[in-house]
């Protein structure tokens, strides 16, 4: 086994660094190309690990990264143009058997995605009758696949463009994560992971700063570095670009996320829509995946051994044309099967979003059957208090605080909780919301945050969702508020407590309640809220009929 560093050449003659792990011997192999904006060095062992299977491994920095030289413009074009390079660049090695599976995570599965879906872009940019193969790379007639294509793509925690890290489908912005990655990452060269932190330790009032839009101006004191890429964040209101490509798209695809990953939806709905065979693995994880150290242990899996595994299969055509996966149901060390029958039809807006859910718990050959707990009844959720209140900018509900008010006085949320659960409860798919409410305001945010409470009081964070409405200051409405795809066994005698607020911050920014646009906006107005309890309820997805698998196997047939 041996590793080198070689710099590829991309269309516009930026030559990438890039680390190469060969196997030893002299026979040609299959690639693994990871390319990341976070530091090639960081996958040195990942790297050893696929050589040791058989691959050649690459990991290469983005441009303007890191060892790569150029300017870097995160979600910008180049990243699919020097992938697609970096693809055409393998298949030209004497060591190359010419397959290539395109790999990464976060912003890195960007990276692994976009080369793949290059030539469905340019079919749907010359019309619908147009044929994938006559597409290359510069617009001429060739064979794209043989180029700069990947033959697979394993995408975990993908973060799918500027408005879906920066935004949730519901509309509210996500203030604290992309505070966060900008300060350790944006506009320059490496990367700075508790950037953020300090900053909040010298000025903990920091995320409070309006607008929005200029809080990088507050932010570079702390930083002692600007950051010009900031507000343009924010002006980025495109959603839902890869999911409707990978409609399109014919190579497999194994995406990868958590129940507890902001981007949990987006790894779902790229795996709904994808139009190949296409794999889920949802787990009870983070960002992080199974490197969280909190992830539970009879939960976790040999991601390594199972990529390698579904690498094979894929390179093989051994894999099953459907699109199937598998949930872990928490932390009980089961997984429940999951699978879908209907053609893709990829989600791009909110109501979109709901209605291919709907279709997915309907056309689904899965056991599970939606429970309803209804607001207004003694067996679901009742009511303690806050059926009105007021959701002030000054005082919100916190994102990083599962505490509850004791009592109604100056109620800043609706709290409800249900009686125990007379019998345990497992739990996978997609959950809901659906409320009565009124603002008196002509735009209002409505956070619904779901909490397991154990027998001794203990709150474990369930589900959550937020969708902005806006609309005639006092009219009531009916609002959808997804909870996203669920995972988790619940033991006999488990509390649900839900909570219904105005604001969820610092996760997300707060709604000027005045109809202005929440990052431009430097005045805040209180907003006074009602929940209806009569016909609203939370749907939950109950598994009626249980179907436990091994992942691997799963994943991997």
């Amino acid at each position: 086994m041996n590793t080198r560093t070689v710099y590829v050449p991309t269309q516009d003659g930026t030559a990438l660094a890039t680390d190469v792990c060969l196997p030893d011997g002299t026979r040609p192999l299959p690639a693994v190309v990871i390319r990341t904006p976070y530091g090639r060095d960081a996958h040195r062992a990942e790297l050893r690990g696929w050589a040791a299977h058989g691959f050649a491994a690459l990991a290469q920095d983005v441009r303007g990264r890191h060892g790569s030289p150029g300017e870097w413009h995160p979600y910008r074009d180049h990243e699919r143009t020097d992938g697609a390079a970096t693809v055409a660049w393998v298949r030209a090695q004497a060591w190359s058997n010419g397959e290539v599976v395109a790999v990464g995570a976060s912003y890195a599965a960007y990276c692994a995605l976009v080369p793949a879906l290059a030539a469905p872009e340019a079919a749907c940019d010359a019309g619908p009758d147009a044929d994938l193969d006559d597409f290359h790379l510069d617009g001429v007639p060739g064979d794209f696949h043989l180029d700069g294509v990947p033959d697979a793509v394993i995408a975990a925690v993908p973060a799918l463009g500027l408005t879906e890290t920066a935004r949730e489908p519901g509309g509210p912005e996500r203030l604290w994560a992309r505070a966060g990655w900008w300060a350790a990452h944006g506009d320059r060269r490496d990367s700075d992971p508790d950037a953020l932190a300090r900053a909040l330790a010298d000025d903990p009032r920091l995320l409070e700063h309006l607008p929005v839009a200029r809080l990088a101006e507050r932010l570079a004191e702390s930083l002692g570095r600007e950051l010009p890429s900031w507000p343009g964040l924010w002006a980025d209101r495109a959603r839902g670009r890869l999911v409707t490509l990978g409609s399109t798209a014919r190579l497999p695809l194994l995406a990868v996320g958590g129940t507890r990953d902001p981007f949990a939806e987006d790894t779902v709905a790229l795996w709904r829509g994808w139009g190949g065979p296409s794999r889920l693995l949802l787990g009870p994880w983070g960002h992080r995946l199974t490197a969280d150290p909190a992830a539970p242990a009879r939960a976790r899996v040999n991601l390594g051994a199972l990529y390698v595994r579904w690498a094979r299969a894929a390179l093989a055509g051994r894999l099953e044309p459907t699109r199937h996966g598998a949930i872990a149901l928490g932390d009980s060390g089961r997984w429940h099967s999951t699978r879908l029958r209907s053609t893709p039809r990829p989600a791009s807006t909110q109501d979109d979003t709901e209605r291919e859910g709907a279709e997915w718990r309907a056309g689904a050959d899965r056991p599970e059957a939606e429970r309803r707990w209804s607001f207004d009844s003694p067996t679901g959720l009742r009511l303690l208090h806050g059926a009105e209140f007021n959701a002030e900018p000054d005082r919100p509900v916190r994102s990083d605080d599962l505490a509850v008010p004791a009592d109604g006085d100056r109620a800043d949320r609706c709290l409800l909780l249900s009686p125990p659960l007379p019998r345990p409860l497992d739990l996978a798919g997609a959950a809901v919301a659906r409320i009565n409410v009124t603002a008196d305001t002509p735009s209002a945010d409505w956070a619904v945050r779901l909490t397991a409470l154990d027998s001794t009081g203990r709150a474990d964070p369930l589900a959550f969702g937020i969708v902005r409405r806006t609309g005639p200051p006092g009219e009531a409405a009916d609002i959808s508020v997804p909870l996203g795809t669920l995972g988790r066994r619940l033991p006999a005698g488990t509390r649900l407590r839900a909570e219904i607020a105005g604001h969820h911050f610092p996760a997300h920014a707060r709604n000027p309640h005045t109809g202005e646009d929440p990052v431009t906006a430097t005045r805040l107005a209180p907003s006074r809220r009602t929940v209806n309890p009569r016909g609203s309820a939370l749907h939950l997805p109950v598994v009626a009929r249980r179907r436990y698998v091994e992942p691997a196997p799963e994943i991997c047939r």
